[in-house]
């Protein structure tokens, strides 16, 4: 009987200490002293939301500027050391330093050698085209890329002012981040990284580089809640300006569809100056403005001082087409 009870004491004392162990084991999470997560998955979050937009804005800006297709978009939002940081980077690239005040400390602003060869040859009267060789830049092709950089840095400016008024400063260029300190070796930052596509054709990235010291006084504002709730406010008539003067030397495609008709390929290659096609559309019907390969407006043709042109009716509207169609 004796024998019996301390065995089941035994027993009783395991499934304890088994009970405490996972319990234990719930109470804490692993924490990496070298390598701190500083920044929450919600700042991430928050910092992919704001340059996200001002992916779009610069992508505008630098197509106006250039008079080329640029696009440009975030593909992702890290944070790491800055030593690991300095390491990932390729050389040479152009490295603008620059400030946001009133925030503490400096941030950088990296654009690979293919994109900034590109835009420079552009600036230069050149088509875009890529150095084959990787090499570092003249002074006066460092002076149009500080031209660029400052473009960059105003447009980023424009964006986090919709979360927090700041002022961009610039402070230098360099080739490389070796030479660059602007925290220590195991200090955390936040980087953003950027795909860029010029013509279609040439591609390349630039990233920026916030140090945790930059963004530590704001982080509060770094939320999805607080980005949220800033998009819901109306713009004022000077915004509404200072974005129009933005983007109105950006070209437009601008085209009249003024009917379809179907005839054989046959028929097709046989047309000739003379021949005359009947289209679908009545010479009452409204034609269909599209800009940029979308449809926005209708139009009635007409002429003016003996050029053809048309005059827009109204806004495009997809149940009036289709009604239209349908009778």
């Amino acid at each position: 009987m004796a024998e019996t009870n301390s065995n089941n004491l035994i027993h009783s004392y395991d499934s304890f200490d088994d009970d405490f162990t996972d319990s234990e084991h719930k109470s804490y999470k692993l924490y990496n002293f070298r390598r701190p997560d500083k920044f929450s998955k919600d700042n991430l979050k928050a910092l992919r939301d704001i340059h996200r937009e001002f992916s779009k804005a610069i992508s505008l800006i630098l197509s106006g500027y250039l008079r080329m297709r640029v696009e440009i978009e975030i593909v992702s939002v890290d944070q790491l050391t800055y030593e690991e940081f300095v390491r990932s980077m390729p050389s040479p690239t152009s490295v603008g330093v620059f400030e946001f005040e009133p925030l503490s400390g400096q941030i950088l602003l990296g654009i690979s050698f293919e994109v900034v060869s590109c835009i420079v040859n552009r600036m230069l009267g050149g088509v875009g085209t890529i150095d084959a060789q990787s090499r570092e830049l003249t002074d006066i092709e460092k002076a149009l890329a500080k031209k660029i950089i400052n473009i960059i840095i105003k447009s980023l400016e424009d964006s986090w002012n919709a979360i927090i008024p700041v002022t961009g400063k610039f402070i230098s260029l360099d080739d490389n981040y070796q030479s660059i300190q602007v925290a220590t070796a195991g200090e955390i930052v936040a980087l953003l990284t950027f795909e860029v596509q010029i013509s279609g054709k040439h591609f390349g990235l630039f990233s920026i580089c916030f140090p945790y010291p930059v963004l530590e006084t704001v982080l509060g504002h770094l939320s999805t809640q607080h980005i949220f709730q800033t998009k819901g406010l109306v713009a004022s008539n000077d915004e509404r300006l200072k974005m129009i003067s933005k983007i109105n030397t950006s070209n437009v495609d601008v085209r009249v569809q003024f009917g379809q008709c179907n005839i054989t390929l046959d028929d097709f290659l046989q047309l000739s100056e003379g021949d005359i096609i009947k289209l679908d559309n009545k010479v009452s019907d409204d034609l269909i403005v599209k800009v940029n390969g979308e449809k926005k407006f209708f139009a009635r043709p007409g002429t003016l001082k003996d050029k053809i042109c048309v005059k827009i009716t109204d806004v495009y509207d997809e149940m009036h087409e289709l009604l239209r169609n349908y009778f």
